[in-house]
């Protein structure tokens, strides 16, 4: 029997372990993990390189500043290029589900070079009772935004398809909305992606910082407090053990917020913990200009370290991009921190930062990145065992990385949307050079070799 393909002599990480062996690929699905060596269609030659579960990034923001079926294209190409095999769209829908998410999906089905899935931001108070719509449309998780409200509800909603034109919207958060979400969810068995904000306390706080003429990523920080994610946690962490809810915090970055986490854990709350390369790797304090900022704040080299020393003791669960489209002019829009655009691209640097930074400067290993990019998240949102293993019968999603590459950050090589990075000019050690989607090679060496249209969602129950 001739195979479709075999990736020959990398090393292959595993769930505890790392092995020389060739991989066997046929249908799309990994059909053994062998020193034998198949007749097949294509060998890959895999010799010094490391084969990792593609990376599954669980939080990612395009469809805002370019509609979606163009931006499908531009980001899922980044996400190849990237090693990125699942995207995970926070999907911001003004108005109704019902009516507007068939056009997304259609949309996306005919642009994507990866496969696809999305979480639904709840931001209105009848799109609570479309949640049950959204599930029966393979959408079992949903987001909320704890710190939109008052004087900072304002928000870019997705594009439709189609207009090109920005979307804005004033969003209120209130407890009661939060309530209902968490309890609808329960019901449904879904999880909740929370942005643990406080806005009163981040209304207060910028309003404070703007009258004392504060300026820079340091102000930033300060007026957007770490307690005040405590206090959010604190407040949706009850209302999760009340009703029996699961709980997925995106983008902790501060060692208070990660103790607070643990501290409700301790009470029972079931939570998961995401945290993102930029707060593993920037701090308001090495930080110079407004490109990096972002919400919550980017915040002390104290907190940089406190996020790593929880991956050592392996207390994060997951790494997501916070991924964000936009572009340079849009992004300094002001002459201040405050008119600054929050968010920056990040998909095409996450997996060459873990591996430069993590990996290649011992802080962690193989098999503790597989978990965090691709496993942990495959089996908390549904994917697992379809994704996030090398194993016999999953998707044969992976990325072959060589860990003695050095190369330059340039938004140019990463050919996304985004105009800028907030990593330009970094040199990295540690980038991958070869994306496979279920058994097919996309990325080649930073060349796009896939179809667009080739990328699947994926539907969760």
């Amino acid at each position: 029997m001739t195979v479709d393909a075999v990736i020959t002599g990398s090393h292959v990480v595993l769930q505890n372990t790392v092995i020389d062996r060739n991989i066997v690929i046929n249908d799309g699905k990994i059909t053994d993990i062998t020193n034998d060596l198949p007749a097949s269609d294509l060998k890959i030659k895999g010799d010094g390189l490391v084969c990792l579960p593609g990376v599954i990034d669980p939080h990612i923001h395009y469809g805002v500043y370019s509609p979606i079926e163009q931006a499908a294209l531009t980001e899922s190409k980044v996400a190849a290029i990237g090693g990125v095999t699942t995207m995970m769209r926070m999907l911001r829908m003004g108005g109704s589900y019902r009516r507007n998410l068939q056009a997304h999906l259609e949309e996306s089905s005919k642009a994507h070079y990866v496969d696809y899935t999305i979480h639904a931001s709840i931001l209105e108070k009848p799109q609570i009772d479309e949640m049950e719509f959204c599930k029966t449309k393979g959408i079992s998780s949903f987001k909320i935004y704890m710190n939109l409200g008052e004087e900072i509800g304002h928000v870019y909603m997705d594009m439709q398809p189609g207009d090109k034109s920005l979307r804005e919207a004033h969003v209120e958060m209130t407890l009661d909305m939060i309530t209902k979400i968490i309890q609808t969810a329960a019901s449904l068995n879904c999880s909740v992606l929370v942005h643990a904000e406080d806005y009163h306390m981040c209304s207060c706080g910028i309003h404070t910082a703007k009258e004392k003429n504060m300026d820079g990523l340091a102000a930033w920080s300060q007026s957007r407090p770490a307690d005040s994610e405590v206090k959010s946690i604190k407040t949706v962490s009850e209302l999760a053990r009340k009703f029996g809810c699961t709980l997925y915090f995106v983008h902790i970055g501060s060692k208070a917020a990660i103790d607070a986490i643990a501290e409700e854990k301790r009470n029972g709350t079931k939570i998961y913990v995401e945290t993102c390369p930029h707060y593993l790797t920037l701090s308001y304090e090495s930080q110079k200009g407004y490109l990096a900022k972002v919400m919550p704040p980017i915040r002390s080299t104290k907190d940089v370290e406190s996020v790593w020393n929880e991956i050592q003791n392996n207390r994060i669960d997951t790494i997501g991009t916070d991924h964000v489209a936009n572009r340079l002019q849009l992004k300094l829009g002001g002459d201040n921190v405050w008119g600054a655009l929050a968010g920056f691209p990040g998909m095409g640097t996450m997996l060459p930062l873990l591996l430069s930074e993590g990996v290649n400067k011992g802080k962690i290993t193989l098999p503790q990145l597989s978990y965090m990019t691709s496993l942990n998240t495959a089996k908390i949102f549904g994917m697992y065992p379809q994704k996030g293993i090398i194993q016999k019968g999953s998707d044969a999603d992976l990325v072959l990385v060589d860990l003695k590459k050095e190369s330059k950050v340039s938004a140019n090589t990463i050919d996304g949307f985004s105009d800028y990075n907030v990593y330009e000019g970094w040199s990295l050690k540690g980038w991958p050079v070869k994306t496979l989607v279920r058994g097919n090679l996309i990325a080649d060496d930073g060349i796009i070799i896939g179809k667009p249209g080739y990328g699947k969602f994926l539907a969760r129950v």
